[in-house]
């Protein structure tokens, strides 16, 4: 699932309105086996999910969902998720805060175990976004189509899944030499298989364990497994997707950057949603930075801060200006 574009992406002939110009790298499809069978384990990666949550429906009918599957799936949806918003996004790509190696490692793991790539291809693709976000280079812009109502569509669709499916490589190389020279994370970005099957079988082992039959491993394996892991991967495309489309603006940010922050979401997405106040301050470990503005996800870095598991954190400064939010 990775993505990756050489060189410079044009830009003089974008006026933020119009799609993006047709002939930038990427544009045509490869017509290789190893492109289609990487292309054909992505959806694989998508489809899956669905299928788990359309068999967890047909037998929770009649019968009800077990109090223990709803604890195991909020359980790993918190372990991943947390992988992912701390490990991936803000200590390993945009190094908010220094953390013990150990630690740092761990947040790897549980972060590959959320089906969303491995950590060195996550965190290139992310940066690439934040280094062309909303005009050409942006791997996953809504805006890739155009400001119309059609190409917005379009773009919705393209910033929440279809990405993953055009070839358009980030290079490792390029946008993550430090993770590339960092034995511990490429161990872990090799894992990446492994660790999916581990997020898979280790909720049907637990729900095993405290059922002891296995249609208790099996409800564990549907529930806290594969539909864990749809919602998680959803949940992620969405700050991707809507929140580059619908939300408030509070922030000033890059020519053409259309981030927002979108709070129904702040919840579940342990803090990502405040995706305006990440952009305009992208290696801050906090982004809602607001009084009433909830970031589970800072909550967690302040412990480990205070445990002395993560030292020289950067934390919001209180003078950041604000602007008035434009109207969407």
């Amino acid at each position: 699932m990775t993505l990756t574009t050489q060189g410079t992406m044009p830009t003089a002939d974008y006026d933020g309105t119009g799609p993006f110009p047709a002939d930038l790298p990427g544009s045509v499809e490869p017509q290789n086996a190893g492109w289609r069978i990487q292309a054909a384990v992505t959806g694989l990666f998508v489809v899956l999910p669905f299928a788990g949550l359309a068999v967890a429906v047909w037998l929770l009918w009649g019968h009800g969902i077990r109090l223990a599957d709803v604890s195991l799936a909020l359980g790993f949806y918190a372990l991943t998720g947390l992988g992912v918003t701390v490990g991936f996004h803000r200590l390993i790509t945009h190094r908010s805060f220094t953390a013990r190696r150990w630690l740092r490692t761990a947040l790897a793991v549980a972060g590959s175990m959320s089906f969303q790539g491995n950590v060195i291809d996550w965190a290139a693709v992310h940066r690439q976004h934040h280094a062309f976000t909303d005009r050409p280079g942006d791997p996953h812009s809504p805006h890739r189509y155009g400001t119309g109502p059609l190409g917005q569509l379009r773009g919705l669709t393209h910033a929440h899944l279809g990405w993953l499916f055009r070839y358009a490589p980030t290079s490792a190389a390029r946008y993550a030499p430090d993770l590339l020279a960092d034995s511990a994370i490429v161990r872990v970005a090799r894992a990446f298989p492994a660790l999916c099957g581990a997020s898979l079988l280790l909720p049907a082992l637990v729900g095993w364990a405290i059922g002891g039959n296995l249609w208790s491993a099996l409800t564990a394996f549907l529930w806290a497994g594969l539909v864990r892991v749809l919602l998680l991967q959803h949940v992620t495309w969405s700050v991707n997707s809507l929140c580059h489309m619908i939300g408030a603006r509070p922030y000033a940010g890059r020519r053409f950057d259309r981030s927002t922050d979108l709070w129904p979401l702040s919840l579940i997405s342990f803090g990502e949603s405040w995706h305006n106040g990440h952009h305009s301050a992208p290696s801050c470990a906090r982004h809602g930075v607001g009084r009433h503005q909830i970031d589970l996800s800072a909550g967690l870095i302040r412990v480990f801060e205070r445990l002395g598991w993560a030292t020289a954190v950067h934390w919001p400064d209180p003078g950041r200006p604000l602007r008035t939010p434009e109207p969407r």
